[in-house]
């Protein structure tokens, strides 16, 4: 598993890298250039998140019909064109063709299926926290360089390094990962588009990862702005502000999991994670001098990075096997919008309406976002059996139906597994073999 997951973790980490690294300065950069406003400036620091929606399904139906490999190439070669267009841009127009290039090569849905086809159904769990631990990781380093390599080699410098990332990223592909299988299940019931969108907790996941990346994405867009214009800093200073903010966020990802995961407090885990975004907007908004500030972004980050690492976890955990993938499609695509519009409408309020207004705003929709978030019930624990088939179970699966205790079952067609998701409070392995039989 490792020789195959850790080349495509590291893809998908160098691809998130190249889009981090520019957040911490691109506002301050591009309001600098021929035309800019604060919209446009929003446009960029969250266009690419629109493209980057708009493609997701093409270019998984792509994956499908003409291979992975081809695909992620593909995205990763319109990555470098598009950091190329960033780095030789005079103006705010062609920065943001640029941006909305870079996110055009939607490649993170194909890297996903990707793996899902390289390893057994049973060491996915793993392949996907390994590719999760890599991107924070990225998230993490992007923060801290961000900063300190724009200061004394400049912006564009950042947008070429991206293109060069790109570039090394197919080669890695090219040389290191095997081509994938194709692999097909059998499950009892097909995907309905109706029945994800009107679930009711999906609906709240799906609104929760619509206002944390839009809250984000405005973050980006103001915490350079106010240090540079308010408070007289330099772009070589930033890094004081993030380095603290990538520690204390990166300290808080791995408690904030464990409790979700293990404990299953995945509700209160968001709550607090919200508490985090109102106090620290608050903070950014009304502080008077840079220690409040700093503190407020501290506190941002350390509530994104509790909700970061369970987000896509938990929205799976609402939804049957058969429509996961729909699921994490509506999500993240609800994710994406949120960091567009973060950036458009955060540009076009901040210009207009002033800092004080929003972040009082902000507070009041954390107020009403944790009330949604406290009605949605803590997911049941489940655990997943893995059987291999032979013919007696093959022809009994339908006895599963009659089983209770198990919620649901499918079938890996390419590896001849049964998988049988169940509570394992109530009813045993040898229970349900015995039922098959």
């Amino acid at each position: 598993m490792i020789k195959s997951i850790l080349p495509l973790s590291l893809i998908i980490a160098l691809r998130f890298f190249g889009l981090f690294i520019v957040l911490p300065v691109l506002s301050v950069y591009a309001i600098n250039l021929y035309g800019a406003t604060t919209t446009l400036v929003g446009i960029v620091i969250g266009g690419y998140a629109l493209t980057q929606m708009i493609f997701q399904v093409p270019f998984g139906v792509m994956s499908d019909k003409l291979g992975r490999k081809g695909t992620i190439i593909t995205g990763l070669l319109l990555f470098a064109i598009g950091s190329i267009f960033c780095a030789i841009a005079n103006d705010i127009l062609m920065l943001m063709v640029g941006r909305f290039l870079q996110g055009a090569g939607a490649i993170g849905a194909v890297v996903t299926a990707m793996i899902s086809d390289l390893v057994k159904e049973e060491q996915r769990p793993k392949a996907m926290a390994t590719m999760g631990m890599f991107i924070g990781m990225s998230f993490a380093a992007s923060m801290l360089l961000g900063p300190t390599i724009s200061s004394f080699a400049g912006v564009p410098t950042l947008f070429y390094l991206t293109a060069v990332i790109a570039l090394v990223s197919i080669v890695i592909l090219v040389k290191m990962v095997p081509n994938p299988p194709k692999i097909t299940h059998t499950y009892r019931k097909k995907a309905i588009v109706g029945d994800v969108l009107l679930n009711q907790n999906l609906i709240k996941m799906n609104i929760t990862n619509f206002l944390q990346k839009g809250l984000m994405t405005f973050a980006f867009m103001i915490i350079p702005m106010v240090l540079i214009n308010n408070y007289e800093w330099q772009m070589s200073d930033l890094w004081k502000v993030y380095l603290p903010a990538m520690i204390f966020g990166f300290l808080a990802m791995a408690p904030a999991a464990i409790i979700a995961e293990k404990k299953g407090k995945f509700k209160e885990i968001l709550a607090i994670g919200i508490i985090f975004f109102a106090v620290s907007y608050l903070l950014i908004g009304l502080s008077s001098g840079t220690v409040l500030f700093i503190v407020g972004v501290v506190i941002f980050f350390i509530g994104f990075n509790m909700h970061e690492p369970i987000m896509q976890s938990l929205a799976t955990k609402f939804a049957k096997v058969h429509q996961r993938g729909l699921v994490l499609g509506i999500f993240n695509s609800f994710g994406y919008l949120g960091t567009f519009l973060g950036g458009v409408l955060g540009g076009i309020f901040f210009e207009d309406v002033g800092l004080t207004t929003i972040v009082y705003t902000i507070a009041v929709v954390c107020i009403l976002w944790i009330v949604l978030i406290l009605t949605m019930p803590n997911p049941a624990k489940k655990k997943l059996m893995y059987i291999e088939l032979n013919n007696d179970y093959r022809n009994n699966t339908h006895k599963l139906d009659t089983i209770s205790e198990v919620d649901e079952w499918y079938i890996n067609d390419t590896e001849n597994v049964l998988i049988v998701k169940y509570d394992n409070e109530k009813i045993d392995e040898d229970s349900i073999l015995n039922k098959i039989k």
